[in-house]
């Protein structure tokens, strides 16, 4: 399918929500059928539960009832979709990124991925660890996660989805 023919993933923002997850964009999956993480090979809605973030397993069609939980979602680029090498570099709107998120005011951001994470802070992905990162002035508290893609599976740990969980409840 062309690129060109696939619907990209809507926001899912509103003001100061607890977290929003940021993808690099959509797979084609996800474009295909208008839903974030719609692959049934991503680990997404199963991490969301295990690590303690949802009070249960959520399927993606499901997507837009988790701003009830105060849990938004986004992508970097609004308009390519597939996987990351398959993105086009000049598709990631990373100040466009930092608006909405500047307009919105989540209280924590997750980065569904290392390339996303990449991306944000103009690092190469090696240089990006796992986990929550240090604090930036005037700017929500963010965590870099595993991607949850069955592409990465070699990558995955759901450790890091269970600190999220832990920071996202508070004290």
């Amino acid at each position: 399918m062309p690129a060109n023919n696939l619907h990209r993933l809507p926001d899912q923002l509103r003001a100061n929500l607890r977290l929003v997850f940021v993808g690099t964009a959509a797979s084609t999956r996800s474009a295909a059928v208008g839903h974030y993480y719609a692959h049934p090979g991503n680990r997404f809605w199963r991490a969301l539960h295990e690590a303690g973030i949802t009070p249960r397993r959520y399927r993606p069609d499901e997507f837009a009832a988790l701003l009830e939980l105060g849990i938004g979602f986004t992508d970097l680029s609004k308009t390519g979709a597939g996987m990351d090498h398959e993105i086009a570099r000049g598709s990631s709107d990373v100040a466009g990124f930092r608006a909405k998120i500047k307009r919105h005011r989540p209280k924590t951001i997750a980065f569904t991925s290392k390339k996303a994470a990449s991306l944000f802070y103009g690092r190469p992905t090696s240089a990006v660890v796992l986990g929550r990162q240090a604090r930036m002035n005037g700017f929500p508290d963010v965590f870099v996660l595993p991607s949850p893609s069955g592409a990465a599976s070699g990558h995955w740990t759901l450790q890091p989805w269970r600190e999220l969980a832990q920071w996202i409840a508070g004290p």
